[in-house]
């Protein structure tokens, strides 16, 4: 079963850090990354800087996954009505694979200026080792969580193919 997670840092440098951090644990096989991006969003700047990140072994789901994802979660305010609807419609289609309102919310409200996040989608993940790595590294990680069942995976790669 595959897991959507959100790693959040209190400042705009550490979710850099907790990549080489993830790699560790990819390569002693405590977390297998399907794919992963990351969020730094850096004091004084209106939006943040995003990037898709290729951990050792992960496949791609492709930039899309995390283009649209990211653009529901911060740039659509800043978009306009057109695209709003739009974003509209794609929400919908996230609700039914776990990503709700709710989670839109609480990353929305986590993830803010002087702040960065790793946003992951693994399998095999033991989430206590991954936040004892994490906290080892003096990065104090906060969680924001979503498991997705084998169905809602498909259906969130489905949802970003449409």
């Amino acid at each position: 079963m595959a897991t959507f997670t959100v790693w959040k840092f209190d400042d705009p440098s550490s979710a850099d850090v907790a990549v080489e951090a993830l790699n560790g644990l990819q390569k002693e096989e405590l977390i297998r990354v399907l794919d992963s991006a990351t969020v730094s969003w850096k004091e004084g700047k209106k939006k943040p800087k995003t990037r898709q990140v290729n951990l050792e072994g992960a496949g791609a789901a492709g930039g899309g996954l995390w283009g649209l994802l990211f653009g529901l979660l911060f740039f659509v305010p800043l978009l306009g009505a057109a695209v709003g609807a739009a974003a509209g419609a794609l929400a919908g289609k996230l609700s039914d694979v776990g990503i709700d309102d709710d989670f839109i919310k609480e990353v929305r409200n986590e993830v803010t200026e002087g702040t960065s996040a790793v946003f992951l989608l693994t399998e095999d993940a033991v989430q206590d080792k991954v936040r004892d790595a994490l906290s080892e590294l003096q990065l104090h990680p906060h969680l924001i969580h979503s498991n997705l069942s084998n169905e809602q995976e498909f259906a969130l790669r489905l949802a970003f193919i449409d």
